[in-house]
């Protein structure tokens, strides 16, 4: 293979007999008993052959390909890639946590439920419920457990005619997805063109047999539901209840709270919210809350503060049973937990409007380059329908593409699905305006050159350790192992 060392394959660089270790044979060397023969592999395993420096060195050269919020600017909107303070590393790694089994007595890990205790309580009083369950694994696992709550619910007054859930179309992805697999039937609502929700639509759709409605907000445009209100009133006169996907909390920080708005489940996405670590699958966590009546339904175990100030677990019998095996993701919550002890009132008061503050900067200094298809002040998150000249050819995906070129990770692209050239962008709150300003005047360069010399933008990245893949191709025909490439 024609590679050189930096951007190989750890087989590239393997070389018959080397090895990274060398085990002694000596009297302290214990014996293998042999395995049965009908567990022996026929041939030897076509693992790659090399030595320890080469592997260190392979795997610290990959990593530097890697793009995070430790490495640049960040702005997946939707996402909420925000920094995180390495001060929630430390305290996550204390080892009076980190070294705790799941399944000690309560009395030996006062400090953990109690730390636990008061994340709940937090998210509580920032959500505007009664009570949370930390146990989710990832917020997708938060909107099924929302949803099975509220299935229990209806089922605990022997109503089981609610199998409809209505989500928006503007909706995040996972939201029916969710709603699936609990059971319950996706109802689609239209949004209008300023990209709320079309409450006379929704009107319409509201009967006996609608279990939930479920909304983000703001959604996913950035744009604050504003007739929330009389949503909420329409979905409880007619008996359902209100789920709230907290994956777009953040700007809502010091400003609103779903509960006040009028919904009666939720669930946080700590990885977003709360600046935790996000992406690659993990490690995430989803926690739900409930308003008053509802928190027998929140699966087991639940942690409860005892008359004498110690704390137990406890279970419900009318719990919808158990999301995890413990806890949820202990490490993740305490990060979190940290996160909001150290910004505290006055901090997380600033978060939200700061966020939305960066958002509107971004998008007015891009606006006359850039489409924006609904005109109003966002939250945290805008949307563009790609460039505002169309007649350069040059696509959202170009403009991604070109942007890893100049150091910055590309925004969400062709979502949400109500554009056809959705460019998605949020900044958070804990960007400066000089990583603002450097992101502007490259996506204005971007824009001007895709006039001047559009196969410039068409053809990026040129910069990167891969350049531009057939993504059609790669989608069609993928090569998932060494060997299928070396065999072509």
């Amino acid at each position: 293979m024609n590679r050189d060392f930096y951007h190989s394959l750890i087989f590239d660089l393997s070389r018959p007999g080397r090895r990274a270790y060398a085990i002694p044979t000596n009297g302290c060397t214990p014996s293998i008993a042999e395995l049965p023969p009908q567990l022996m592999r026929e041939s030897a395993p076509q693992l790659p052959e090399v030595d320890e420096p080469t592997i260190v060195r392979h795997y610290t050269n990959l990593s530097t390909n890697n793009f995070g919020v430790d490495s640049g600017f960040y702005p997946l909107g939707s996402c909420t890639m925000k920094y995180n303070p390495k001060i929630n590393e430390e305290i996550a790694s204390l080892p009076s946590m980190a070294s705790l089994h799941p399944y000690q007595p309560d009395s030996t890990v006062q400090g953990a439920l109690e730390a636990y205790w008061n994340l709940n309580r937090a998210l509580s009083e920032i959500g505007g419920m009664s009570e949370f369950t930390l146990n989710p694994f990832a917020g997708a696992h938060g909107e099924l457990t929302g949803l099975m709550v509220i299935r229990a619910y209806h089922d605990s007054r022997g109503d089981a005619k609610r199998t409809k859930v209505i989500v928006p179309d503007s909706a995040h992805g996972t939201n029916p997805a969710s709603a699936a697999v609990a059971g319950l039937k996706v109802v689609e609502v239209k949004s209008l063109p300023d990209g709320t929700v079309d409450v006379e639509a929704l009107r319409g759709l509201l009967d006996d047999s609608v279990a939930a409605v479920m909304m983000t907000n703001p959604n996913t445009a950035g744009i604050f539901e504003h007739n929330i209100p009389e949503i909420a009133r329409m979905a409880h006169e007619a008996g359902a209840l209100m789920y709230y996907d907290g994956a777009n909390l953040n700007p809502m920080l010091g400003i609103s709270r779903p509960g006040d708005m009028g919904f009666d489940v939720m669930h946080i996405n700590l990885h977003k919210t709360f600046s935790t670590p996000h992406g690659g699958g993990g490690p995430g966590s989803g926690p739900v809350g409930v308003r008053a009546g509802l928190e027998q339904f929140l699966p087991n175990p639940r942690v409860v503060r005892n008359d004498d100030g110690t704390f137990s677990l406890t279970r419900s019998d009318d719990s919808l049973g158990s999301v995890s095996a413990t806890l949820g993701n202990f490490a993740v919550q305490l990060r979190a937990l940290s996160y909001i002890l150290s910004l505290g009132n006055d901090g997380l008061m600033m978060a939200g409007p700061l966020a939305t503050l960066n958002a509107n900067y971004i998008k007015e200094s891009l606006r006359d380059l850039y489409c924006l298809p609904i005109d109003r002040v966002c939250k945290h998150e805008f949307v563009f329908d790609g460039l505002a000249d169309k007649s350069t050819g040059v696509t959202t995906l170009n403009v991604a593409k070109r942007l890893l070129d100049h150091g910055f990770h590309a925004p969400t692209i062709y979502f949400p699905l109500l554009f056809h050239e959705s460019l998605m962008i949020e900044p958070t709150e804990t960007e400066s305006i000089d990583t603002l300003d450097r992101f502007i005047d490259v996506m204005r360069s971007i824009a001007e050159e895709a006039k001047s010399n559009p196969d410039m933008v068409k053809e990026a990245p040129h910069r990167t350790p891969v350049r531009h893949p057939d993504d059609t191709a790669a989608a069609l025909n993928p090569v998932v192992t060494y060997f299928e490439l070396t065999n072509d």
